[in-house]
Parts: structure tokens; sequence; C-alpha cells
């Protein structure tokens, strides 16, 4: 039974997105912030309840500051080589994190107290080793709270798919097109299928899709200018809230079905929509876009901290502002292809690049590893 009431108090505008079914999640996470008390604070005082990780935000940590030089020294000592370093320094943190949120983890069934972590990104085309990987990251952190990250890839899916089945909580990451989000939630609902099938006990497996929204803006706007009529530039800002919508449309779909609604007699927790890249990247568009336009019942919102600090200064949460609109947001991107904007061409390029950049944020974290571990070992 979820309690509420045991979390702490929320400022109004993130206690009004809670009481409309959404969660709010730090899209941030680094030693630094845990060994100084930030973290703890924010969970205080801010109102969140999970945070999220990528390997972007993991370099970023590692490149500020000495907090990690203590461990690299000490994991050089041990003879660790690189890839073993960054798992033990990234599981740490995460382990660190989970039980920070345990208190909130409690509270709300372990619906949320949730911390991710993400599967190598080199993996991404690779299902096996994904597979793999991500057991080995539920083993070394070794807590309930810990959610895997797996790319909504074609090679994803049937990792998805045994991860879950394993019994290990999964948030699909680096989602950006209808279909791809049809076939994330079908992944998801085999694995459940398979769990239950072995005996396990589903009410204990939860996931979140990450569906990605400012990227999709940054993406089409610029095809919209490259276009240069009034009536492209009245479409600017409006796809990534668009597609989103549509998305928790499929959402609702899915999870009505006979199929889920047997799994869920049996325990089963839906696999939660979850509003990513919700920073607001045009300055032109409000700071709380992402927030205030995409608040429905049993979805996460993952912010960054710029991001949460502006919801809590000014947002205004009015209630639901997806359900009803979708006829409105199908337009939208039918209005797109009329003008020559292929949807399946922008999210086709958005996934890949998603994926290239987290690649090459893992090999400057590995070069950063290195150059540390290099260091510390003169």
């Amino acid at each position: 039974m979820i309690d509420m009431a045991q979390l702490p108090t929320a400022p109004p505008p993130i206690a009004a997105l809670r009481e409309a079914g959404v969660s709010v999640w730090l899209d941030d996470l680094s030693r630094e912030r845990l060994r100084s008390g930030n973290l703890q604070e924010l969970i205080d005082t801010t109102g969140i309840v999970g945070v999220t990780t990528n390997p972007s935000i993991f370099q970023a940590a590692l490149a500020d500051g000495d907090a990690y030089t203590e461990q690299l020294t000490q994991l050089a000592g041990e003879g660790k080589d690189v890839d073993e370093v960054v798992f033990t320094l990234t599981t740490d943190d995460v382990r660190e994190a989970c039980d920070l949120f345990a208190p909130v983890y409690e509270a709300t069934d372990g619906v949320d107290g949730r911390v991710s972590i993400e599967v190598d990104p080199r993996l991404a085309h690779d299902a096996e080793r994904t597979a793999v990987v991500a057991k080995e990251l539920a083993d070394a952190v070794d807590r309930p709270q810990v959610y895997i990250k797996i790319p909504a890839t074609e090679a994803g899916l049937p990792a998805i798919t045994r991860t879950l089945a394993e019994g290990i909580s999964v948030n699909v990451t680096l989602i950006f097109s209808l279909e791809r989000y049809r076939a994330v939630m079908n992944a998801f609902v085999e694995g459940i299928e398979q769990a239950l099938a072995a005996g396990k006990d589903i009410s204990k497996i939860h996931s979140v899709a990450s569906f990605f929204v400012s990227r999709v803006d940054t993406e089409i706007d610029g095809r919209l200018d490259e276009i240069g009529t009034d009536e492209a530039a009245a479409l600017r800002g409006k796809a990534g809230l668009a597609n989103a919508r549509l998305a928790y449309q499929a959402y609702e779909e899915v999870f009505a079905t006979p199929r889920w609604q047997r799994l869920e007699g049996e325990g089963g927790r839906r696999q939660r929509p979850l509003w990513a890249s919700t920073g607001v990247k045009d300055p032109a568009y409000p700071d709380t876009l992402y927030v205030t336009e995409l608040v429905a019942d049993n979805t996460v919102n993952t912010m960054p901290e710029k991001t949460l600090d502006a919801t809590i200064d000014h947002g205004e949460i009015t209630g639901d502002t997806i359900t009803g609109g979708y006829d409105e947001a199908q337009q939208v991107l039918d209005h797109l292809d009329r003008l020559g904007i292929s949807y399946t061409d922008v999210t086709a390029k958005l996934e890949r690049e998603g994926v290239d950049k987290f690649e090459k944020a893992w090999g400057e974290l590995l070069e950063g590893v290195s150059a540390e571990l290099s260091k510390v070992s003169r």
C-alpha cells in the first residue's frame, strides 16, 4: 500500500504534480552530491522521489573535482583495469543513492525511491551482452530500488524482456517513436509473462519507459526553420508535446488489454511512461514547458536541477494536460507530414544520435578514468 503521507513535504508545484500522479525525479547524480549531503537535502526539501543517471552524467561527475580520487587510488593499487574501475565507481554511487531513497521506496511500496544505472552503451546493439551486463549491474548494486537502463534499440528489446524475466526492474531509455514505444511495451509485457511463468513475484518487478521530449522539438524546429514559412513557424515547439501525448494514449491502450489485465490480476505493475529530456533547449519557450504540459496519472518526469528549480519557483500545475488532447496531438504530426517532415526519419536520427552521444560520453568517461589512474599510479 502506497503511503504518500510518509514522503517528505514538497513545495506546492511538486506537491501538485504528486497529487496529479506525477513522480518527480532528478536527472543527475554525483559523488559530490552524495558526500556533501546535497542529494539528501534535495530529497528533504524539493520533493524528488528518484534519480536517473546516464553516461554523460557520470562523465561530468568524474571530471568535476576530486571526489573520486581516494577510491581511484585504492582501485589502482588493486590492479583494476579501466572498465572494472568505472563499473565499481558507478555502482557504488548508485548503491549509496539507493540507500538515501530507501524511506521513499518503502513509503511508495517500491513505486518510487528509484535510482537508475545504464548498461555500457557500446552494447546497445548486442542483446546478449546487454542482458548479461544488466544482471551484473543489478547484482553489484544489490538494492531493490535499482533500475537498470537499457536503450530501446531493436537489439535492446529482447534484452529488456530477458532482464525483466529475471526479476530485474528496468528503465527503458532513448525512446523517440510511437512505433518503438509500442514495441517496448510489448517487450515489457513479454518479460512479465515469462517472470510469472517462472514463478517469480511479479509485484516486485517495476519498469519505466523513458520517452524523450525536448530533442524531438530541437530536431523538428530546425527543419521547420529551414522551410521558413509562417505555417511552419506556427508549429515550432509543438512536436515534442504532441509525440509524448500520443505515447500516453498508446500506454492507456496497451494497459487496458485483456493480456495485461490478466497479469495485473496476478500482481503485475504497469510500466510507467517517463518524460525524459525535459530541460528546455530553446530559450524562447517557457522553462517549465515539458513539466506543466505533460501532467497525467502514473507518470514520471525526470528533470535536470535547473528545470526542477524553475518548476518549484514558478511552475503552474493545472492538473491533467495530456488526456483529451490526442486528436490535437495527431493533427500536429499530420501537419508536419504535409510539410514534408518525415516523422520516421526524425525519430530514427534521434535514436542514432542518442546512442552515439552516450557512446561518446562513455568513451570520455573511460579516458578520464584512465588519466586519473595514471596520475594516482605515479
